[in-house]
């Protein structure tokens, strides 16, 4: 799997029904964002078993697809539209492996330091 620069979460539900072209369009003109750059786009669907992660790759598109068999992933739930909402790629791997994107248990990112 490629390391991505950013992450996005698309709030709201998708049509899980939309392929590239439906969901890089989605990007473009609902969020204003460029589909063609070094970020991932999460989508999800309405009964949050579907997931769809989009992104550029040097000459085309990858669509990741995941479904689940059993249980919900932890969409955030004040998401009725769609909105871009950026997440880091450790959240990333919480939605995937059930957990909530707003874990209020992790270890918050440090920045500004330096050794004395």
């Amino acid at each position: 799997m490629i390391c991505p620069q950013q992450v996005y979460l698309v709030t709201g539900f998708t049509d899980m029904r939309k392929s590239i072209n439906g969901l890089s369009i989605i990007v473009a003109e609902q969020l204003e964002l460029d589909p063609l750059n070094q970020a991932w786009y999460v989508f999800c669907n309405k009964q949050r078993d579907k997931l769809k992660i989009l992104f550029w790759d040097t000459n085309g598109f990858w669509l990741y697809y995941r479904r689940l068999e059993q249980g919900r992933f932890q969409w955030p739930k004040n998401s009725c539209s769609l909105a871009a909402m950026g997440i880091e790629q450790r959240q990333l791997q919480w939605l995937l492996s059930g957990l909530p994107v707003s874990n209020p248990s992790r270890h918050h990112t440090l920045s500004g330091l330096s050794v004395m």
